[in-house]
């Protein structure tokens, strides 16, 4: 936790120094960066929530790599025999109501399960601040998107940086 604290300091310190440059640049810097900053974090603490409660609950769900399931969701290049009958004996609508049985239906369990840490607070009010920040630089006449976009880059990297420290606790 002392070297989260040291890093995020180090960087406010330089974050802060920069109004030797001007107010202009210290402000949009430091808008973008927290936003991203926040997002980062936000959305790592939401994630590593879901995925705690659900080992918890030993709801694990064993399915193919996701790797797989990207590049053959259907199945078509599954190893699994096939069946080599004749195609005049084969019982057409029976493999039919087979297949439809394995199409999955997008159901409200579903939905809630997917949905859980995207609907998350912590990953929401820092979409807020972001948008709240860039709003009120432009109200402001203060945006500089040449400063503020390479800004969101910065915080990205320390919020990474800082969320790999966080999965420790």
């Amino acid at each position: 936790m002392k070297k989260i604290i040291k890093i995020i300091g180090v960087v406010e310190l330089l974050i802060l120094s920069t109004t030797a440059i001007s107010f202009n640049f210290f402000i949009n810097l430091q808008v973008a960066f927290l936003s991203s900053f926040f997002i980062i974090i936000g959305s790592a603490y939401a994630y590593k929530k879901m995925v705690n409660s659900e080992v918890a609950l030993e709801n694990i769900d064993e399915k193919k790599d996701i790797l797989d399931e990207i590049e053959d969701p259907y199945e078509l290049y599954d190893e699994t025999p096939i069946n080599q009958t004749p195609a005049d004996e084969l019982d057409l609508k029976a493999i039919v109501i087979e297949e439809k049985k394995k199409i999955k239906i997008l159901n409200i369990q579903d939905i809630k399960k997917g949905s859980k840490a995207g609907v998350s607070l912590f990953r929401l009010v820092p979409y807020l601040f972001l948008i709240i920040g860039f709003i009120a630089l432009k109200n402001n006449g203060f945006l500089d998107i040449s400063v503020y976009l390479p800004s969101l880059l910065l915080g990205i990297i320390v919020g990474y940086i800082t969320s790999k420290d966080l999965e420790r606790f």
